[in-house]
């Protein structure tokens, strides 16, 4: 017996040290996930500031990206349309690759809000 523990000793750190890029992996994958769905928060919020603000004749890109972080900001895209009296806004923001700022998928989030006009 007391010669198999001596041969399984130091098993664990030799196994901590095969999975730990598995585990450094997982972690990566869950931030990205994070970033991904904040920017989706981040989005429709951006549209909801732009459609209130286009409801009241204010100027709708400054009011999306006034509060967004200057990483999504600077590649911010805002729409704003609508027929009637319902304004709709459209803000599109890349999805950052795992550090905000530095480098961005080529694909977009989009968030769409409407709002009913607002006359004096």
């Amino acid at each position: 017996m007391s010669r198999r523990l001596r041969s399984d000793r130091g098993q664990i750190s030799v196994e901590l040290l095969g999975m730990t890029p598995l585990i450094l992996l997982t972690l990566l994958l869950i931030w990205q996930f994070v970033l991904a769905g904040y920017t989706f928060t981040l989005a429709g919020d951006a549209a909801d500031r732009a459609a209130r603000a286009a409801a009241v004749g204010q100027d709708a890109q400054a009011a999306a990206t006034a509060d967004l972080p200057s990483a999504w900001a600077a590649n911010a895209s805002v729409a704003v349309g609508g027929s009637g009296d319902v304004v709709t806004a459209r803000v599109a923001l890349k999805v950052p690759v795992l550090v905000p700022g530095f480098l961005a998928f080529p694909f977009t989030v989009d968030g769409t809000a409407g709002a009913g006009k607002e006359t004096p």
